[in-house]
């Protein structure tokens, strides 16, 4: 079946985009997340005009791509995200993200398909690349910061980062054993049975070994 995608999925599509799942997928995974809603002629007639309409903004020549360029040069996006205390964020803020901001704030269509940039996953001051047209690129500073505060200072987010990496590594080292385990092991290398004594020969072994050397 055919459904609108209402966020980024992984493997499956943008935000906006209209693509064929399998109808159990959708019905048991996508819907029910509100990830998707089913394709009705309908809401696939509204999307259409809607990209229509950004498209009359978007640029078609090399002249309005600078034009643009500059504009989105001169541009700070600034998201508020729900985030860790080391920083991670609930979430991620994705090209779809991005792009729908630059069309709230400035009213240019930027295809999300030309910002060079994975999911941003953590807070901080980025500098998002966007392909405007053929040979134009930009920058656009871009702020992630914590819902309600503000941002740290860089060093403090790399303090933060370095918090994260420790913790993780962390997690994933095997645990010590502790000092209960480890006074059971001693006391069991301690108490270790001595070794079996051989047990001495029984005397018909030695009558049979001396007929045999003719004594």
């Amino acid at each position: 079946m055919e459904v609108i995608l209402l966020e980024d999925v992984e493997h499956v599509g943008l935000r906006g985009d209209v693509v064929s799942v399998a109808r159990g997928f959708a019905r048991n995974y996508l819907v029910p997340r509100r990830l998707a809603e089913e394709a009705t002629a309908a809401k696939v007639a509204e999307l259409r005009r809607r990209d229509e309409q950004r498209a009359r903004h978007e640029a078609k020549t090399a002249e309005q791509a600078q034009a643009i360029a500059d504009t989105l040069g001169k541009t700070v996006l600034r998201f508020e995200v729900r985030s860790g205390p080391t920083g991670s964020l609930f979430g991620s803020v994705t090209p779809t993200d991005i792009a729908d901001e630059i069309w709230r704030t400035r009213k240019i269509r930027v295809d999300r398909r030309r910002i060079a940039a994975d999911s941003i996953k953590r807070i901080g001051r980025y500098e998002v690349p966007i392909d405007v047209f053929q040979g134009v690129r930009v920058e656009v500073k871009t702020l992630v910061v914590p819902e309600g505060g503000e941002l740290p200072s860089d060093e403090e987010l790399a303090a933060m980062e370095q918090a994260e990496l420790a913790e993780k590594q962390a997690a994933e080292a095997p645990p010590e054993p502790s000092e209960e385990l480890e006074e059971l092991l001693a006391a069991a290398d301690a108490g270790a049975a001595p070794e079996p004594e051989a047990a001495p020969e029984p005397e018909w072994r030695a009558d049979a070994d001396a007929a045999l050397r003719g004594e």
